[in-house]
């Protein structure tokens, strides 16, 4: 509309995609670090001007109407300090299961969406129907058994009740597995579901099996499993999604919570390094070669155009030197 040069276009995108994080999430510090990671991959001025005035908008916009609190709001989260330094073990060992849950949840994803992709029979308009109601099924089952409607819908009121220590541990079992099924079934059939609950399912689990001994030096049982849920949700995103910096800043605007920055960063980084020497393509470059996009194909056919444009400009002012 604004009639801007393609360039500029293309940079629009980021600028737009920097916004909706930021109001979706209300997180505009990961919305700008999200961009620069997964989408620009560089640290490009220009951009990133445009990139910050846009999450900040969209955040000013969003408070206006919602109000200031994070998406989760966890008073006692906000308190939480290390109380040791051996207890960043569990967190590493957090991280290795969260890495395991990522590479599982990117390889369903990836072999189902080759799955539907194969049904030529079916018209691709009736594919997101096919996942919608695999994921309904799902969200069914978590209902009859668990009074819980965090599969399908607004998950973030279980989430948050996960984050309180309110479910059992059958419940997150099973609310783990249901919720990374129907993530993958609804991603790959042409919908879309979050996994930071799964995460945070997945922390709590990790911490209830534990069985952590108080002698240790570690916080009550109950104060850890809390905090291993909150890093269960980063740890989770940073091994799925590859960005690092992301999965931190995003945990610490949604919850509030800055208290536990260091065992946060071990169980990311674990799981974000883990799941990268496993599985070395990311999952969106993954998708887009399921596609026939290949990233790094393209962006080398980029330079090779740009360097050969340039030889040619060179060539023309030798020429015109020459006839000078």
């Amino acid at each position: 509309m604004a009639r801007l040069s393609p360039v500029n276009q293309k940079r629009m995108t980021s600028v737009g995609m920097a916004a909706g994080i930021a109001a979706a999430f209300n997180a505009p510090i990961a919305a700008v670090t999200f961009t620069l990671e997964e989408l620009i991959g560089s640290l490009d001025q220009t951009m990133l001007s445009g990139v910050i005035v846009a999450a900040a908008l969209a955040a000013v916009v969003e408070h206006s109407i919602l109000g200031t609190n994070p998406v989760f709001f966890v008073p006692r989260l906000q308190s939480y300090t290390l109380a040791k330094s051996s207890s960043l073990v569990w967190y590493a060992l957090l991280g290795l299961l969260a890495a395991i849950v990522s590479v599982t949840f990117t390889d369903s994803l990836l072999w189902l969406r080759k799955w539907f992709k194969g049904l030529s029979r079916v018209p691709p308009w009736v594919r997101p129907a096919i996942g919608g109601a695999a994921t309904g099924s799902l969200a069914v089952v978590a209902v009859l058994f668990f009074h819980l409607n965090g599969i399908a819908g607004n998950p973030y009121p279980p989430l948050t009740l996960a984050l309180l220590g309110g479910l059992p541990l059958t419940a997150m079992v099973v609310l783990c597995v249901l919720k990374l099924a129907a993530t993958v079934t609804s991603y790959s059939s042409g919908g879309f579901r979050r996994h930071l609950c799964a995460g945070a399912v997945h922390g709590r689990h990790a911490g209830r099996r534990g069985r952590l001994p108080r002698r240790d030096g570690l916080p009550s049982p109950g104060r850890f499993h809390r905090r291993l849920r909150r890093s269960g949700m980063g740890a989770v995103f940073a091994g799925i999604v590859r960005a690092p910096m992301t999965s931190i800043l995003i945990i610490f605007e949604m919850t509030g919570g800055y208290g536990l920055v260091l065992p946060l960063m071990i169980a990311n980084m674990s799981a974000f390094a883990l799941a990268r020497h496993w599985r070395h393509t990311p999952v969106y470059e993954a998708l887009l070669m399921q596609d026939g996009i290949d990233l790094e194909r393209e962006a080398a056919s980029i330079s090779e155009n740009q360097r050969a444009i340039a030889k040619t400009h060179d060539a023309d002012e030798l020429s015109v030197d020459a006839r000078s």
